[in-house]
């Protein structure tokens, strides 16, 4: 896995989020093909994506910064895992965290709140998403480990 200072030394011009996201899962360091999901408070969409094949990408989820539910748990973060994702990059909150920590996989998101999502369907797939001062493009590359998530590929 390559640091995300080191893409930054080759990559001057790559977008680094300034979120201040949180790790969670049990892989700290994960990049890949970025694949999106926008649901604000609601998980439909994101568990349909991830129990497609992942084939090493990484899921960004623009969940709208909300703290008021968890968009992902630990069933959701299997699932990613078994379907071969490397990782989700969620702008929004989890739960379940003691055991997110023990899958290997990548989860990295503003926080956490036992309170589940709503379950309607709303949202959007494979569209540009925005949060901590990044495009987040379907097919960048996203490098994400303790110091942040870097994007090649985006405006």
């Amino acid at each position: 896995m390559t640091a995300t200072a080191d893409v930054l030394d080759d990559h001057p011009d790559a977008a680094v989020c300034t979120l201040a996201l949180r790790s969670f899962g049990g892989r700290p360091s994960f990049s890949g093909e970025i694949a999106t999901v926008r649901c604000h408070e609601d998980n439909v969409l994101l568990k349909a994506r991830l129990g497609e094949p992942g084939e090493g990408r990484v899921l960004v989820v623009d969940a709208g910064g909300s703290t008021r539910v968890a968009v992902m748990g630990d069933l959701i973060a299997t699932l990613a895992r078994d379907n071969g994702w490397a990782g989700v990059v969620i702008n929004g909150c989890v739960r379940d965290v003691s055991t997110l920590r023990d899958l290997d996989i990548g989860v990295k998101a503003l926080g956490s709140n036992p309170r589940p999502s709503g379950k309607t369907g709303a949202g959007e797939v494979d569209v540009p998403v925005r949060f901590g001062d990044v495009d987040f493009l379907p097919a960048a590359t996203v490098y994400v480990d303790e110091d942040g998530v870097v994007v090649i590929g985006s405006r």
